[in-house]
This record gives structure tokens, sequence and C-alpha cells, in this order.
């Protein structure tokens, strides 16, 4: 299916994410809330904040299910502290059309 390929580029994402973070500490943080909602092979809808002020919101539908152009689209945030306590958030979309993600950090074409 076509959207394997998105599905890919966001696991990809979240793992240069979870890269970012301080490798000499182990975490300390506690969830502090999780939502997860799966609706099936029709999309998911999930969401978390953790003590260490991480916090996720992530949602997926399937569009022209059933159609040669079936695809899942993903929209997200993922938002967390860096070392120099500077807040950052990623938005993004993954979709047909690749991963798109957005963020102040992020170099501007």
């Amino acid at each position: 299916m076509k959207y394997n390929s998105v599905i890919v580029l966001v696991i990809f994402g979240l793992v240069a994410i979870a890269y970012t973070a301080p490798l000499d500490e182990p975490s300390k943080a506690t969830i502090l809330r999780y939502d997860n909602e799966n609706i099936g092979v029709d999309g998911y809808n999930f969401g978390f904040e953790t003590s260490d002020g991480v916090t996720r919101q992530e949602e997926a539908q399937l569009k022209n299910a059933g159609t040669e152009n079936e695809a899942i689209s993903v929209r997200g945030s993922v938002s967390w502290v860096a070392p120099d306590g500077q807040t950052y958030t990623l938005n993004y979309i993954a979709d047909e059309n690749g991963f798109q993600p957005q963020g102040d950090h992020l170099p501007h074409n």
C-alpha cells in the first residue's frame, strides 16, 4: 500500500527526535497524560504529556479507501524542552506527498 512509505517516514522523523535527548543521564520522566483512540483501519488518534515537558499529539485518517489512490494522512506535533531550556515544537504532516515537518527551529526554504 502507498501509505507504508509514509509510515516509514514518520518513524524516521520520530527516531531523529529521540536522538536529540541527552544520553548521559537516565530519563526520570513520568507520564502525566496518555490518550489513545484506535479506530481500526480507518485511522487513530493519540496524545501524551510527560513530566519532563514532552508533549505529543497525532491523528491519522485513511483517505480514498478502496481506490488506487488510497493513502493514510498523518498530522501531528511534538514539543520538548532542550538542554538549553528552550521549548521546541515540531508540527508535521505525512501523507501521499511525503513527510512535511514545520518548526521555527528548522531551516526554511
